[in-house]
């Protein structure tokens, strides 16, 4: 068989993120990351192996961004494309896995846009620039939201009027989809069963953070809700509130809705409790180290509200086959690994401390100590899951085609 390649595209609203992906190979043969777009300042950093270098996006046009990939795939893929993958934020409940792209697609990423105002849009652009340059190839669409679609609506609805879930769309929705299946999938593998089945707890911890229930594939309940704001203490949001923080703020501190997002979403989180001093949890760890009172609490706050979640995703499970921590705080913090596990002992779970801290780049591992279920470090790797379900819809569509653009 062929050694298949893909190209996959994150595009949002001054960056355009992209990796060149091979079917046999573990990591990629090009990545990089345009940003600044939409300013003078526009560049293009990008590594093929021991190569690095940079390009001037001076007139900050994605459209100039993206023309200037073609050469670089020209340079290192030696054969043609298989296909280009797009990453999407949202797909609302249209999509429940990847879809080959076509103007019905395009619409339904449309409609979904007021879910994720930010995202979409961004990353409509992204698809139309990326069609005009890499033409008559597929293009398709993974989308964050697709692997929770197989919630119960006890797991997804709010308690809310029904109106407003069937007229508009007010559910839970959950993200990082891609990276909750991918380390999910590796579990399976690392502790010796059938691929896609065991019952796992998974928390991708980054600036962004999410857990999740999964259960042989699928997704039962997940933190995030119908935006990316509810769940876990974040790098700078607060995650869950009390829902009456809105008027309360409003009423006591004269805050319009529009001030309220933006300290919700980039102002609180382990910046606010470190009282202003990073999201970034190597900061706060070795300020934490040093007396800092501020970065002790973020840490503190931040380990007990995941270990919280993970113990009340637990309801949807049968069973609890292991514990997950990936992303960049997941694979990269042993004290955030050990405050959280220590919240868990009613579980049974124990983390060994010479495992838990084995130095970070390390491949996927337990660190579970003694009886304990397992704990995995598995480094996630969006980049080739959505490569995989790529070239998975274009074996289907080999065997059941399906009409697209031409």
């Amino acid at each position: 068989m062929t050694d298949r390649l893909v190209l996959v595209i994150n595009c949002g609203s001054s960056s355009l993120k992209f990796a060149l992906r091979s079917e046999s190979e573990q990591k990629p043969l090009l990545s990089g990351l345009a940003e600044r777009l939409g300013t003078a300042d526009g560049v293009m950093n990008w590594k093929a192996g021991d190569i690095r270098e940079h390009v001037a996006i001076t007139d900050g046009k994605h459209s100039t961004a993206m023309a200037s990939l073609l050469p670089l795939i020209e340079r290192f893929a030696h054969r043609p494309l298989t296909a280009v993958g797009h990453r999407v934020v949202h797909g609302g409940e249209h999509f429940t896995g990847a879809s080959l792209i076509d103007d019905e697609v395009l619409a339904a990423i449309e409609d979904s846009a007021p879910l994720a105002p930010l995202h979409n849009p961004a990353q409509l652009t992204g698809i139309s620039e990326a069609r005009q340059v890499f033409t008559d190839i597929p293009h398709i669409a993974i989308f964050d939201t697709a692997f929770h679609q197989s919630m119960p609506p006890h797991a997804y609805r709010y308690a809310l009027p029904e109106a407003l879930y069937s007229q508009h769309g007010v559910r839970r929705y959950g993200f990082h989809g891609t990276s909750h299946r991918f380390v999910s999938t590796q579990a399976s593998l690392l502790m010796g069963l059938e691929p896609g089945h065991g019952a796992w707890l998974t928390a991708h911890l980054g600036n962004g953070c999410s857990t999740c229930a999964v259960l042989d594939g699928k997704s039962l309940d997940t933190s995030m809700g119908m935006t990316p704001l509810e769940g876990l203490v974040m790098g700078t949001r607060s995650g869950d509130v009390d829902p009456n923080l809105h008027s309360h703020l409003a009423r006591t501190l004269g805050w319009g809705l529009e001030r309220i997002d933006n300290m919700l979403n980039r102002e609180s989180g382990l910046l606010g409790l470190s009282e202003g001093l990073s999201n970034d949890m190597r900061t706060l760890v070795a300020a934490r180290a040093e007396g800092h009172a501020g970065a002790s609490l973020a840490v503190e706050v931040f380990c007990y509200r995941l270990a919280r979640s993970l113990a009340g995703l637990a309801v949807a499970l049968p069973r609890i086959d292991g514990v997950i921590f990936t992303g960049g705080i997941g694979e990269n913090s042993p004290l955030v690994r050990e405050l959280t596990v220590r919240h868990l002992a009613l579980f049974g779970l124990a983390i060994d401390p010479a495992a838990n801290a084995t130095p970070p780049g390390n491949p996927a591992r337990q660190i579970q100590a003694g009886n304990s279920p397992a704990i995995l470090v598995i480094p996630t790797d969006e980049e080739r899951q959505i490569t995989e379900e790529c070239l998975a819809l274009l074996d289907l569509a080999a065997t059941q085609p399906v009409e697209q653009e031409a």
